[in-house]
């Protein structure tokens, strides 16, 4: 198995994407992300996803050379189009867009529509935290989780994720998905061919299974029972009512090489402690907090390990699997 360098990895990943039709602003913001997801530890959204990203831009699922614009605003609020071309670009003006209209109005929001798969939610606040800004970020994805009581998938696993900026020291950085566990994770095992735990997927008859491919036509759990399905239901009305961005079930299967362009939504909202309560007692409360969670030996604050893992991929490169780097490489090599 390869190690790899954060540097060179982004640069062979860039190349693939280019090679299959993305512009070159789309392929490198696309290389960023998920180099950085499989630094952090977070494989299921990292490199895994190139062959199904560059299989998506040759079939047109992914047009390579869409450009994200503002397609409407109105003070605080503001609606990005990602013209159906990769998310991370149209992702980044969005978050640009909510950081800018929070400092100027004390909360900004932007929504994106005809949008693509997104990666790991958390990634895209870090500029949210760097500009001292409290950071949401919510996405849907095709439909993987079926209303509660049903066995039908309607929602997505419909990440949320939050940043809550420090004085001094790395924001806290909570991402969880609403299913019981994130459905890349079900693509890596049907990969590696091993089988998945119990609780994690039912299969189309809404019986449990262990087995990925059956997960995959399936439906995920839900994440603490009916309590994430409702979940997974608000994350699909923010990102989808309000910025006119297909349903989960409306978008074909990030999984799958060919279907339908996904045109889901993301939405992203940025807070300025000075607004409310004022950056002093923000950054009190915060640390108060803190200090009484690690009163507890047992607790490990939300970010800690993948910046950990991070640092490490620095120091050391990346590991990629074997068949990957290879197919990523034939990739680029056009």
């Amino acid at each position: 198995m390869p190690t790899v360098s954060m540097e060179e990895l982004r640069a062979l990943v860039t190349q693939a994407f280019l090679r299959c039709g993305a512009s070159g602003s789309m392929a490198r913001a696309a290389a960023e992300a998920l180099v950085a997801a499989d630094a952090q530890g977070l494989a299921s959204h990292g490199v895994s996803r190139v062959p199904l990203y560059c299989a998506h831009l040759k079939n047109g699922r992914t047009d390579g050379k869409a450009v994200p614009k503002v397609a409407r605003e109105k003070k605080a609020a503001c609606l990005v189009d990602a013209a159906c071309g990769m998310a991370y670009e149209a992702c980044a003006l969005a978050v640009q867009e909510a950081i800018r209209r929070a400092q100027e109005y004390g909360v900004g929001f932007a929504g994106v529509t005809n949008s693509n798969h997104f990666g790991a939610a958390a990634l895209h606040l870090g500029p949210v935290a760097e500009a001292g800004l409290v950071g949401l970020a919510f996405g849907n994805s095709p439909a993987a989780i079926a209303p509660w009581g049903g066995k039908t998938p309607l929602f997505g696993t419909n990440p949320i994720a939050a940043v809550f900026p420090r004085h001094g020291r790395p924001p806290l950085v909570i991402d969880l998905s609403l299913s019981e566990v994130a459905r890349g994770k079900i693509m890596v095992a049907k990969s590696q061919g091993k089988p998945i735990p119990e609780g994690w997927a039912l299969d189309r008859e809404g019986k449990p299974t262990t087995d990925p491919d059956a997960a995959l036509q399936g439906s995920m759990m839900p994440a603490g029972g009916v309590k994430g399905a409702m979940l997974a239901l608000m994350v699909e009305l923010l990102c989808c009512a309000l910025t006119g961005a297909a349903m989960g079930f409306e978008a074909d299967s990030f999984f799958v090489d060919e279907g339908n362009r996904p045109r889901i939504g993301q939405a992203f909202l940025a807070i300025d402690p000075d607004a409310v309560a004022g950056r002093a007692v923000y950054l009190e409360r915060i640390e108060t907090l803190i200090a009484k969670m690690l009163a507890d030996p047992g607790v490990r604050l939300p970010g800690e390990r993948r910046l950990a893992l991070e640092a490490k991929a620095r120091r050391e490169g990346i590991q990629v699997g074997d068949a990957l780097y290879e197919q990523i490489r034939a990739l680029a090599a056009g």
